[in-house]
């Protein structure tokens, strides 16, 4: 199949579900609706919606057909054990706590390890990371190495992490650090992926410096596939291998399995400290659920637990970085200015270089947001100033970048969408110097962006 251009779904169209297609006139009204805040958009009023790959792919045949084997049982449910076997095949932590989705396994794990003046090292924390790590006082810091903040700058591993950096931290404030963690892929540098031979290099420090590494892992097949297609001396090995060196060098991990897992809901947390699994395991049963369900039905353990067999697989993957590559590749030829090299779950245009009239604090990324979805009802999402400009403090200042993430989901949209999704974007950019940027008139004190409302400036 090597020779043909042509990129071709691994799997036929099964089910279908519509599209309601609506006018400029209805969208604008949605927007205004909303505050101008994508995420307050009603989803039967979008087209093609990238604002998420979590949760929002296509279950496969053999995924619906293992929801009937699912067991409600409240303990002990062999959905459970199915589960479990499935996820330590692949990582084999000694404890496996189900959640209902990441965030939940992201709450538990700090709740028990952070605190008031401790810091969190990190290559990138995500949204909801940095919202845990900082709800319990403590500090998330990113050590994403420079090229990570470079959206052109080409480089095969940019969300590795700052090994020296980290050093020097680990050196000045040891004491403060309850652990190191490192997210695969780097979702908010551009879903960048981190090489085994960076987290080789950050096992060593830790090991030095007494410290547990532990792994955002949402995007750990995507992340495995580009250690193998980019990592000299990679090549050769399975996916599956990878995953699992890449498993043994860390202590635990938090799991969205609403992305590699191929779900549309659940995570878990891992981990083979048998002391604080213990106190993981009183906080999940105080707010999740019993240990052998943590939140979710029988029917969501065996979703998973085949999503957890067939994301390894390579011709899914090959598919899946390809057929994201196709987006981004014809936005870069038109000109728009994107985070390269692509990574495997979205394109992000860089709103900062498109907009270099709108100031950061003006949200260039929300303004280029809207746009995508009033020309063309395509919803994107906002990966910059808005997202992560306001500290814990109450100050604001400019994000590292300011991005739109058009994550696709998994398995869902086929490429005739996506040339509709080329369509529009290359109009906007067009008349990209008479977009306007927005003001916040209203924001919670956490996790702003989605609920937030905005009014566009004049």
């Amino acid at each position: 199949m090597d020779r043909w251009q042509t990129i071709i779904e691994p799997f036929r169209i099964h089910a279908v579900e519509p599209i309601r297609l609506t006018t400029a006139g209805e969208r604008e009204r949605a927007l205004a609706d909303a505050g101008w805040n994508l995420f307050s958009i009603h989803a039967e009023d979008v087209l093609i919606d990238l604002l998420t790959d979590s949760g929002t792919g296509a279950m496969s045949r053999d995924q619906w057909a293992a929801i009937q084997h699912g067991d409600e049982s409240y303990a002990g449910s062999p959905s459970w054990y199915v589960f479990l076997e499935a996820v330590q095949e692949l990582f084999p932590f000694r404890h496996v706590i189900p959640t209902h989705q990441g965030r939940a396994a992201e709450r538990i794990l700090f709740s028990v390890v952070g605190g008031p003046g401790l810091c969190v090292p990190n290559n990138t924390h995500f949204d909801t990371t940095r919202a845990n790590v900082e709800f319990t006082g403590a500090e998330a810091v990113d050590l994403v190495i420079p090229e990570g903040s470079e959206p052109s700058t080409i480089r095969p591993f940019k969300g590795n992490v700052d090994v020296a950096a980290l050093e020097r931290l680990l050196e000045e404030r040891g004491p403060d650090v309850p652990l190191v963690m490192v997210t695969i892929t780097n979702n908010s540098g551009g879903g960048q992926p981190v090489s085994l031979e960076n987290l080789r290099a950050v096992r060593a420090l830790c090991d030095r410096f007494g410290k547990p590494l532990f792994l955002d892992a949402c995007r750990f097949a995507e992340n495995a596939w580009f250690i193998k297609s980019r990592e000299p001396g990679q090549e050769h090995r399975t996916v599956k291998e990878i995953v699992r060196e890449v498993a043994s060098l860390a202590d635990g991990m938090t799991m969205s399995a609403k992305k590699d897992g191929l779900a549309n809901i659940g995570g878990w947390l891992a981990l083979n400290d048998d002391a604080l699994a213990e106190q993981c395991r009183t906080l999940l049963i105080l707010t999740e659920g019993f240990p052998t369900y943590g939140g979710l039905a029988g029917r969501d353990l065996e979703a998973i637990a085949q999503g957890l067999r067939e994301v390894v697989d390579e011709d899914y993957l090959r598919y899946r970085a390809r057929s994201t590559a196709y987006l981004g590749d014809a936005l870069v030829e038109a000109g728009i200015p994107c985070v390269q090299p692509f990574g495997g779950h979205a394109v992000y245009l860089d709103a900062r270089g498109l907009l270099p009239h709108i100031p950061p604090l003006e949200y260039p990324g929300q303004a280029l947001a809207v746009e995508l979805y009033r020309a063309g009802g395509i919803r994107g999402c906002e990966i910059g100033t808005v997202m992560f400009g306001r500290h814990p403090d109450g100050s604001e200042a400019p994000a590292a970048m300011d991005l739109v993430r058009l994550a696709i989901p998994r398995r869902t949209y086929t490429q005739s969408h996506i040339d509709y999704v080329i369509e529009v974007a290359l109009d906007v950019a067009a008349r990209a110097s008479s977009l306007r940027g927005y003001r916040i008139v209203r924001e919670p004190a956490a996790l702003r962006h989605f609920t937030a409302r905005f009014e566009p400036l004049a």
